[in-house]
């Protein structure tokens, strides 16, 4: 932590003096080494708190870089925020494992389980079928499938029934659920169930590619691959990378089916280096440029919502919002229409100001906490599901207000559910 305040003095230093360079590597350095050092004392590839600290700070020294003309100097405000949302968050973490210990026994991970893989395959065919019933439906009624549209950059985003598409981009857990059943089944069972589950795979994998979704095909294997980490005792990082190598060109025909061409997205951009290819500029806008929109936040905001943003999943679900609509009637503050993600903490801050950055840190702090521990000792594999989604959030906490989104909600009350039928199917079949 030593390190960390060190390096985040300094950033913040270099940084109003325009070194903008010097102030973005110290803060990368940080987050490696942040990283590193929850690596070696779990030796967990997926640990939490190493997750958070390697995007969340990463991130904002690729922010501190200040490469497009977009960025601004970040206020004294942002900078304490930002400091908060991972202060908070480790305190509580580090805290919790002093009083509590940290559930690890030389990495004895409970791995042995091998449970019924009968329900989970039920979960495989039913979210599918769901899903893929859903997605025909919307494609009927709205005529056109996002794919197949050329000319038109947002189809991807107009694609949508209200309460209809939460289940059709429910298919991004289906390879989690299938990486869970081929551990489960470990080598015995009928080969045609296999096979099924894997052609619902592929068909799970085909719906955000069809929605032209790169974020949802991307979130579908991060989640697998999550799980099926969090399954193993060891785990070689350079599958990672052969991961990320392979999603490389379905994100990139993803990006050229949305009509976006690289002029367009250039023009967004507004890098200072002109010249900069742009699968590094549209990586490094995606993460950095959120961190200015919170800093944009600070400047702009009247006045704090007092909780009424971040409830926006109880308004959605309940169908107040229908009724009720200033209850969501909250204007979204970015530096540019264009680039409207956000990061983990922006709804926080819309609340409650520096004081609900610090809770919500806190609250996540805890959760991590108890996840990390209950990992080792799990008996439901759809708690492995859970804890690939909580890694998935914080590693991407640079990206969008999770826990104010209602899809996220969704996802995690669907898990609940399953969770609920294995535990009462399992036993039974």
């Amino acid at each position: 932590m030593a390190v960390y305040l060190i390096c985040y003095l300094a950033s913040y230093i270099l940084a109003r003096f325009g070194h903008y360079l010097i102030s973005g590597l110290l803060l990368l350095a940080a987050a490696g080494w942040l990283y590193m050092e929850d690596y070696r004392k779990y030796k967990n590839l997926i640990h939490l708190r190493g997750l958070f600290s390697l995007f969340w700070v990463g991130g904002e020294g690729l922010a501190c870089l200040k490469l497009s003309s977009l960025q601004t100097d970040w206020s004294n405000m942002t900078w304490f925020c930002l400091f908060l949302a991972y202060i908070g968050f480790w305190l509580v973490f580090e805290i919790l494992v002093r009083v509590y210990g940290s559930g690890y026994d030389g990495y004895g991970r409970w791995r042995s389980f091998s449970g019924d893989s009968r329900p989970v395959f039920a979960m495989i065919c039913g979210l599918t079928v769901l899903s893929l019933g859903c997605f025909v439906a919307e494609a009927v009624i709205l005529g056109y499938v996002p794919l197949f549209l050329r000319g038109v950059p947002h189809a991807y985003s107009e694609f949508h029934l209200t309460g209809i598409h939460y289940f059709t981009v429910s298919c991004v857990l289906v390879p989690s659920l299938t990486v869970l059943y081929v551990h489960m089944r470990n080598g015995r069972g009928s080969e045609r169930l296999l096979l099924a589950a894997l052609v619902m795979t592929a068909i799970s994998l085909l719906i955000p590619i069809l929605c032209v979704s790169r974020f949802q095909l991307v979130f579908a294997v991060l989640l697998a691959a999550f799980t099926y980490i969090s399954l193993q005792k060891l785990f070689h990082p350079g599958w990672l990378f052969g991961l990320f190598v392979v999603m490389i060109p379905f994100y990139l025909i993803l990006t050229v089916a949305r009509s976006h061409n690289i002029e367009y997205l250039n023009g967004i951009f507004e890098m200072k280096n002109a010249s900069m290819p742009i699968f590094v500029s549209q990586p490094y806008i995606y993460i950095a440029n959120n961190y200015d929109n919170f800093n944009f936040l600070v400047g702009a905001l009247p006045g704090h919502s007092f909780g009424l943003k971040g409830l926006f999943p109880l308004w959605a679900l309940s169908g107040l919002k229908f009724f009720f609509p200033q209850l969501i009637n909250f204007p979204i503050y970015v530096d540019k229409t264009e680039l409207t993600t956000l990061t983990l903490f922006y709804d926080s801050y819309y609340d409650f100001g520096w004081i609900g950055v610090l809770l919500f840190s806190c609250i996540l702090g805890a959760i991590a906490y108890i996840l990390v521990v209950k990992l080792r000792e799990m008996r439901n594999p759809l708690g492995y599901l859970l804890y690939a989604q909580f890694a998935a959030y914080l590693m991407l906490s640079f990206f969008t207000t999770w826990f104010s989104n209602t899809t996220t909600w969704f996802y995690l009350i669907l898990t609940g559910i399953m969770a609920l039928f294995y535990h009462l199917r399992a036993s039974r079949w």
